[in-house]
């Protein structure tokens, strides 16, 4: 049985680090923003265990003229649950938060492994790829709702 349910910043953790932050400490799974009333985290549970994650946060980029933009962040699935369509449906239900929250726009910045999944859920890219410390080539990804 599955189920996407919220659950707090360090709950987040046990999933952003081995995905995200492999061999960094754990510190480094903290993102600004994490703590504030708006920002909120999703947990997708295969039973009683955590196998992916998602952060939306309420915040704006100078790159879209909409009002109301949400920035998905950390959005992570554990290396055994991968290729289950989990990271669809937690995209989709944080997608669904921000309709429900007035939101006109969620974006990111994709890494360049991840963009051909963003693009098969109907985000697209604006601007350049940059580069994010060690972490590698980035693209800002979008969707208009």
């Amino acid at each position: 049985m599955h189920s996407i349910k919220e659950i707090t910043t360090l709950e987040t953790f046990s999933v952003r680090q081995p995905v995200l932050r492999p061999g960094k400490n754990i510190e480094t799974c903290h993102f600004d923003g994490d703590n504030l009333e708006t920002t909120k985290h999703f947990g997708y549970f295969e039973d009683e265990n955590l196998a992916g994650i998602a952060s939306l946060f309420q915040s704006n980029s100078d790159l879209f003229e909409e009002k109301e933009q949400f920035q998905l962040r950390g959005m992570a699935v554990l290396s055994n649950f991968q290729k289950k369509g989990i990271g669809e449906k937690l995209v989709n239900y944080a997608e669904s938060n921000a309709k429900n929250r007035n939101g006109d726009l969620v974006w990111f910045n994709a890494r360049e492994i991840a963009v051909p999944f963003y693009q098969k859920l109907g985000y697209e890219i604006i601007g350049q790829p940059f580069d994010i410390g060690d972490i590698g080539k980035h693209f800002v990804m979008f969707k208009r709702f």
